[in-house]
């Protein structure tokens, strides 16, 4: 049994789950937020990195046969941070990702559990508060089958 499951099972007292958001784009410095009132140093991919403290809410996907899996989150006095990222996602058209990473409050260096990532869908500022959808994986507009035949691919295609 892995020290989270204890944890999730047991709740022991001396044992803090920390929760973390990690909002990124391409060519644009990530903004890492853990739940919480004071920053932390936390471990990402063997190196210790900055994540500052904020008021974090998420709403989980309801539970129905829509195929979508998408959450909402709310980071609260968000605006100085998180509004590069998405100017700079608007401009260019760049996806920005979302990763959410728990950790044990007594093993900081990495993550109790594989991190999830996940592509913000929409975001906007609502009263100081940065508000974003976010999807695991998009089932319904997937192709199938995921290999397309085109002219690039398959060149012989364009004389059919």
């Amino acid at each position: 049994m892995s020290a989270l499951e204890i944890v999730y099972a047991s709740a022991p007292t001396d044992s803090m789950l920390l929760y973390t958001l990690e909002v990124s784009a391409p060519g644009v410095t990530p903004v890492r937020i853990v739940q919480g009132y004071e920053d932390r140093m936390l471990g990402v991919d063997g190196q210790l990195v900055l994540f500052e403290a904020a008021a974090v809410e998420l709403s989980l996907p309801s539970r129905n046969a829509s195929g979508q899996q998408t959450l909402r989150f709310g980071i609260a006095g968000a605006n100085d941070r998180i509004r590069p990222i998405v100017d700079a996602m608007l401009e260019s058209g760049q996806m920005v990702t979302l990763t959410s990473r728990t950790y044990l409050a007594s093993d900081i260096t990495a993550p109790a559990e594989r991190p999830y990532v996940m592509t913000v869908l929409s975001g906007q500022f609502e009263n100081g508060t940065f508000v974003a959808e976010a999807s695991y994986y998009d089932l319904l507009n997937t192709a199938w089958p995921r290999e397309r035949y085109t002219a690039e691919t398959a060149p012989g295609i364009q004389w059919l």
